[in-house]
């Protein structure tokens, strides 16, 4: 980056250009953007909002109500709150939907009582919160599996004013297997229940308007399938994580971390400033893949400080810069306040990740 000089780190840059050709390439797998959901709980950025609804995408997939809150502030058609409402969220949503008429909002449910508090929370509304059955496929996280519980719960899911059954939400997560035709063969698997299922509710004269499947993994199998939304999230951005697993899908690093040289323990050391704080840390080493020092090996890693062992340490001095691929993006991003924009190599603004915080206005 030519202005490298000029930004603190540790930080996190991201790439216009590479996002937009990462989104480009979500709508070419799933025939058009009508078909896309994209998940943006990997970004959090309103500027990449608007780089998937200048791609025709207009649906979204969030986590948090203030993830919702900035889709809706970006001109998203649909958000679906993909995480089962409960304490204030209910009525968090209905204060959102009422400042945002022009936007659907939805959300997934498991159980009665949050399917009443919704109900409650909704009464009298402009518009009926869509609820999406959250159908367990085999991950075991959330969800309730398919069988006469779950049909009379959609049957309950109707039965309520102020919200209206959407259909299903399906997230299969727990399926990654790096070879892909392994990976295919689970999830039709996986997905076989939940197709016997819809037809069961639609028999009992309770309609699926919508199936919503998967996440980064299985999208390019679930994009076969004309009859369900697609809801990817990390390809937008990219990672050696998923970049390493699975090879089938080629997408762009669309974000990296830029960290420096902060000290020079030993001749075969070099102590970076790219600490827990700055670095996904969930995973085992290595947590960042630092370009040009592909070979190194972090020997220690404390709040403000990755300290890595290798033979080129004589090339390093303190205060030089150092690129490197997070390994799981989607923490990483959450680790920062704001995002430097990088066009044409040089860093031309700073993003605030809005979404990081768990309450915007609502």
């Amino acid at each position: 980056m030519s202005n490298a000089a000029e930004v603190p780190t540790p930080c996190l840059l991201v790439y216009g250009d590479r996002m937009r050709w990462n989104i480009e390439r979500m709508v070419r797998l799933a025939g058009g953007p009508d078909r896309l959901r994209p998940h943006i709980k990997t970004h959090k950025l309103p500027e990449v909002l608007k780089f998937h609804l200048d791609a025709g995408v207009t649906k979204f997939k969030c986590a948090t109500v203030a993830e919702a809150e900035i889709a809706a502030q970006a001109g998203a058609s649909e958000v679906l709150l993909a995480y089962q409402p409960t304490g204030p969220n209910p009525l968090r949503l209905r204060m959102l939907s009422d400042l945002h008429p022009r936007t659907q909002f939805g959300a997934v449910v498991d159980d009665a009582g949050p399917v009443r508090a919704l109900s409650n929370a909704f009464a009298g509304a402009l518009r009926p919160l869509e609820l999406f059955l959250d159908t367990d496929c085999g991950m075991h996280r959330t969800g309730i599996e398919p069988g006469a519980g779950a049909l009379e719960l959609y049957r309950f899911m109707r039965s309520l004013k102020g919200v209206c059954a959407a259909g299903l939400h399906v997230y299969d997560g727990h399926i990654q297997d790096a070879d892909v035709a392994v990976r295919r063969a689970r999830c039709v698997e996986a997905f076989e229940p939940i197709r016997e299922f819809r037809e069961e509710l639609e028999k009992a004269g309770l309609p699926v308007r919508t199936v919503i499947a998967g996440g980064t993994p299985t999208f390019p199998i679930h994009a076969l399938d004309a009859s369900v939304e697609c809801s990817p999230g990390t390809c937008v951005l990219w990672d050696f994580g998923y970049g390493d697993k699975f090879q089938d899908m080629p997408f762009l690093y669309g974000a990296l971390v830029m960290t420096r040289v902060v000290s020079k323990p030993a001749s075969n050391r070099l102590c970076l400033d790219l600490g827990h704080k700055a670095i996904a840390s969930e995973n085992p080493h290595p947590r960042v893949r630092l370009m040009g020092l592909e070979e190194a090996v972090p020997v220690m890693h404390s709040e403000e400080h990755l300290v890595i062992e290798t033979p080129l340490a004589s090339n390093y001095r303190i205060g030089d810069v150092v690129y490197g691929v997070p390994r799981h993006i989607c923490p990483t991003v959450a680790l920062y306040s704001e995002a430097y924009a990088v066009e044409n190599g040089v860093a031309t603004g700073r993003w605030l990740v809005t979404a990081r915080a768990r309450v915007i206005s609502v």
